[in-house]
């Protein structure tokens, strides 16, 4: 109910009739101010004219006004700035810190807006707004969804400040992070994240010129050069064939020399997992992007086209594994380029946010804005999210909207946040 009195309160669904304090002053709402997510007041900067006399500070919605007390604001002086004190029910008076009395108002929930709540969080029907979607107005929806693409790229920005603060200020290492992640396509992304920060860049530069060195620390730093990291069926096969040993004696060589410690093999998951996502065959693919100098972020950040985006990430196999997915176990010859589908999602969910990213970092706008253009250039994701949206009406021709729409999926649906969503004030403004 309190949400519903912040939801009330921030679209000024008030009474028609005058509102008054709980001690008779004539109040008038003359802006409900800014919504504040984190800790502190629930609205900032609120303007709201109290008798004859206008007020500008903070706004603290409950449910009760005993609340007040319940959460300790009495003694929190981020309160002594709340001009009123918004509750359905005032069973006693308030104080703040400074020991300033507040006046209060009650407001009720519409029941309109109570019923259609209610309808969104007991359906069955997933998601549950899907009966109003068809109507929804073309710039409802277009104005929605860039905001949504712009959130899931703010979102995706954090990851990646993270990732820098993780590799001490390093956005070169940051990318690397990121572009590995990217390479495990979802079921092995926080493994090939793991392997990432186990890969001393600075060391492997140093022999940026051998691949099979370089392939070598790869698969060493991701615990894959032992016997136990492979199914026992293979060993005998995988030791004949020497190039396991090879890969093997060339990382123990290169292991003492920069110290190296390896990471857990078991941290990799095959099951269910196609062939063509094995870590060995990424990994193989990382080192000859590695190896050709296309995995550094200045390349990223010259490439102006979808054209020079796609030469840039495109990569294979060194020859081993053309014919193996894992350590002996022989297979049909194939190159292992990227794929087209793999290639979209690795240009949607590394080169757009790092750009993006580099963009806000740098205040560069040419950057962000090179994202979006990238984003909808290209053509949406197929997954069961944008199937679900696509069954309920919406159209998704870009990658743009199918980013804003798994955005919408994981950020308000699954969260039932349908208080936060544009298409839940549509469906809660029915009447």
């Amino acid at each position: 109910m309190e949400q519903l009195l912040h939801y009330t309160w921030k679209h000024k669904l008030l009474p028609l009739k005058e509102l008054r304090t709980t001690d008779g002053r004539l109040v008038e709402v003359v802006d409900v101010g800014l919504h504040n997510q984190n800790a502190g007041p629930d609205f900032f900067n609120a303007k709201v004219k109290i008798d004859d006399t206008l007020w500008v500070g903070n706004v603290e919605i409950h449910q009760r006004s005993s609340d007040w007390y319940l959460h300790g604001h009495e003694h929190d002086a981020r309160y002594n700035n709340v001009v009123l004190h918004v509750v359905a029910e005032a069973d006693r008076e308030v104080q703040t810190a400074s020991g300033l009395w507040l006046p209060q108002l009650v407001i009720t929930v519409p029941e309109t807006v109570v019923t259609s709540y209610r309808e969104l969080l007991a359906t069955d029907m997933y998601p549950p707004c899907y009966r109003i979607i068809p109507d929804l107005s073309r710039l409802t929806v277009h104005s929605w969804m860039a905001a949504l693409q712009t959130e899931r790229l703010e979102q995706k920005t954090q990851a990646i400040v993270q990732r820098v603060e993780h590799c001490n200020g390093s956005w070169e290492d940051a990318y690397f992070t990121t572009l590995a992640r990217n390479f495990g396509f979802g079921i092995n992304g926080d493994a090939f994240e793991q392997w990432a920060q186990y890969v001393p860049l600075n060391a492997v530069g140093k022999h940026r010129d051998d691949l099979f060195q370089i392939e070598a620390i790869f698969m060493g730093q991701a615990g894959l050069l032992t016997l136990d990291a492979i199914p026992a069926r293979y060993h005998d096969a995988a030791l004949q064939e020497g190039y396991f040993n090879k890969l093997k004696n060339e990382y123990a060589y290169l292991a003492h020399k920069f110290s190296l410690t390896p990471m857990n093999a078991s941290a990799w998951r095959f099951l269910r997992l196609r062939p063509q996502n094995f870590p060995h065959v990424r990994i193989s693919q990382l080192a000859n992007l590695y190896y050709e100098r296309r995995a550094g972020l200045s390349a990223l950040l010259e490439c102006e086209s979808l054209d020079q985006l796609r030469q840039l990430l495109s990569t294979h196999v060194t020859p081993y594994w053309e014919t193996h997915y894992t350590f002996g176990s022989e297979s049909t010859k194939s190159t292992k380029n990227i794929s087209a589908s793999s290639m979209n999602l690795l240009i949607i969910n590394t080169a757009v946010p790092m750009l993006f990213a580099v963009g806000r970092h740098r205040q560069k706008d040419e950057l962000c804005d090179r994202a979006f253009d990238f984003l909808e250039q290209l053509g949406a994701e197929r997954n069961h999210i944008i199937t679900m949206w696509k069954e309920c009406g919406l159209e998704v021709s870009t990658a743009g909207e199918s980013q804003a729409l798994i955005q919408l999926k994981k950020e308000y649906c699954d969260r039932k946040d349908c208080l936060r969503c544009r298409i839940g004030f549509e469906y809660l403004k029915r009447k």
